[in-house]
């Protein structure tokens, strides 16, 4: 029979059985598909251009709608992670909420570690919020289950109509989270089209027939996959395309998705590298958590395979993979979330504390009931506590010039910045304190005099701290530069550093005592350091116009480092005048740090 022939029985045919007619194209692709059989797949003939660019697209879209959400909860995120961590259970729910909000996991934790670094986290708090990113990323595999792909380019084109035409910055952050919303499906959507025909490959067919058979080796790809991309909830998307496809079995996916979840420790790990050993100390705790879990799931593979098929097996497959998911780490999550204090003590032994000091110091005595009962005595408790902060603000100073020499290290500035942190920490609880104190109704004129007189200490000492903050990122431009400062320069710093140490330490003795004579003499030293800062510059200026100072970066910061040197005992004088003649501070705007 003729090919003309053979399509004309075809077209009856199927006129026959369906009682429709169908042109002439679509009964050639139909013999072409079923008669004469179509040839042999390969990795040539695969559209990896469309698998890659959805992917891509898929990858950019997580992201586009996580920095969206980010822009919409504004800079108040950290504050509310700060302030809703003190105990597991809501450490859990703001990780939960953050991971949903941030769409990875992986970032959830890797600003865990960034806090506890800081100092302004404990290794017990970052525990919970590690637990609750478990949970929030898998709301990213229940969305892609949902069958929405026919609707992904009308939902990229309402958040690129916000993006392009709203006034209001928040209605362009909305626009973000819309448009990276609807790039989700559409990459999907394009990638899972061009997966489904892997299943035609007789290499993947055997790669998929061996991850069945060894769940270890799926269990391994989904590790390495997920630490390539820095994202379980893509990986997870992939294995959800791959089964909808039918180019792997549920046996096979499971492992798969198991072995994201060790995978995604690897932003942590990277995140912790040359850090402290508390942020070291919380990638080993999220390392540590996600291991066991895989390896329980490992290890009830087979039952826990057959429960999710007896409850979601009447579901889509992207669904059931998404369920299996939610189960598997909301159960895990919650069976450790009794044992957060055993984890973090199993993990400080894996990492011993070498000698690092501990800044997680609170201030003792502010005792709120006591502005109410005594407030003469609040205002003692008071000055104590500023006292305190004193001695932090000079710890940093002297770090400053430490670092200078040494110079510092990233560890070292990890110290220095877990002070700082414990320094704003305590300038927030002493001014909330005198607030409360100030509108106490009994409160005698002297008293109300030193609470003033406290709030103008405060707001000038932690202004030093601040400054010393300066200095040290000065520093680390010169030394990230491989720039050096001359032995004259280093002799110039170090003379204002000894004087600015002793002002410091008379502006102590001024505020404790309110010594007129300590003043004056305070003032005679703020004048000599005064003529170094306008000598060293001279002299700086000399060095540069005669081609000694060959360092760029050293060159551009040195007069910026002789000005905060000044600054901060300008802010020493201001304590010590504020003491003596009971006038506030008149701190021009020059002078307010950022």
């Amino acid at each position: 029979m003729s090919v003309t022939h053979r399509f004309f029985v075809l077209f009856l045919c199927l006129k026959y059985k369906t009682g429709k007619y169908y042109d002439m194209i679509d009964v050639r692709a139909f013999y072409t598909a079923h008669i004469r059989g179509t040839p042999e797949m390969s990795l040539a003939s695969m559209n990896w251009g469309m698998i890659l660019g959805g992917f891509g697209l898929f990858m950019f879209g997580i992201k586009f709608m996580g920095d969206g959400l980010k822009a919409v909860a504004g800079d108040s995120l950290r504050d509310y992670i700060q302030k809703y961590t003190s105990n597991p259970v809501s450490g859990l729910v703001i990780g939960i909420i953050l991971t949903i909000i941030m769409q990875s996991s992986s970032a959830t934790s890797a600003i865990s570690i960034g806090l506890v670094r800081a100092g302004l986290m404990t290794l017990d708090q970052a525990a919970g919020i590690i637990l609750g990113a478990t949970i929030g990323t898998t709301v990213t595999s229940f969305l892609i289950s949902i069958n929405i792909e026919k609707y992904a380019m009308f939902i990229v084109f309402a958040g690129t109509m916000l993006i392009c035409f709203a006034k209001r910055r928040k209605f362009i952050y909305f626009g973000n989270v819309i448009l990276g919303f609807g790039l989700i499906f559409f990459g999907m959507s394009g990638m899972g089209d061009s997966l489904a025909a892997l299943k035609e490959l007789p290499q993947f067919e055997a790669i998929a027939m061996r991850m069945s058979e060894n769940p270890v080796l799926a269990m391994l790809t989904g590790v390495v996959l997920t630490a390539a991309v820095q994202s379980s909830a893509a990986t997870i998307g992939v294995a959800q395309k791959l089964y909808q496809a039918g180019a792997i079995t549920f046996s096979a996916s499971l492992p798969f998705m198991f072995g994201a979840n060790i995978g995604t420790t690897m932003t942590g790990i990277l995140a912790s590298i040359g850090g402290s050993i508390e942020g070291k100390r919380t990638a080993a705790l999220h390392t540590t958590l996600n291991i066991i879990s895989t390896m329980i799931g490992m290890v009830l593979l087979i039952p826990y395979s057959r429960f999710i098929q007896s409850i979601a097996g009447n579901l889509n497959p992207m669904m059931q993979i998404a369920v299996a998911n939610i189960i598997f780490k909301t159960v895990t999550t919650l069976c450790f979330l009794p044992f957060v204090k055993q984890l973090v003590a199993f993990v400080c032994r894996i990492i011993p504390d070498a000698g690092e000091k501990h800044h997680r110091l609170e201030l003792e005595g502010l005792d709120e009931d006591l502005t109410k009962i005594l407030p003469s005595a609040a205002v003692q408790a008071s000055e104590q506590a500023i006292l305190r902060l004193i001695d932090v603000v000079r710890l940093n100073l002297v770090k400053t010039d430490e670092f200078l020499h040494k110079p510092g290290t990233s560890d070292d500035k990890d110290e220095f910045d877990k002070t700082e942190a414990m320094i704003n920490r305590f300038d927030q609880q002493i001014t909330e304190y005198l607030i409360k104190l100030n509108v106490q109704r009994h409160l005698t004129k002297k008293d109300r005099n030193d609470v003033r007189f406290q709030f103008d200490a405060i707001k000038n000492y932690e202004r030093v701290g601040d400054l010393a903050s300066n200095l040290i990122e000065f520093y680390q431009m010169v030394s990230e530069a491989g720039d050096k400062f001359t032995e004259h320069a280093l002799g110039e710093i170090d003379a204002m550093y000894r004087q600015l140490v002793d002002m410091y330490d008379l502006s102590v003795e001024i505020f404790a005592t309110r010594d007129e004579k300590m003043y004056e003499e305070l003032l005679k030293m703020e004048h000599v350091l005064d003529e170094q800062e306008q000598a060293a510059r001279q002299k700086h200026f000399e060095r540069m116009s005669s081609g000694i100072c060959t360092s760029p970066v050293a060159e551009s910061v040195y007069s910026d480092i002789l000005g905060t040197l000044e600054r901060m005992g300008d802010h020493c004088c201001n304590v010590a005048k504020s003491a003596v003649t009971g006038s506030a501070s008149d701190l021009s705007d020059d002078e307010v740090i950022a």
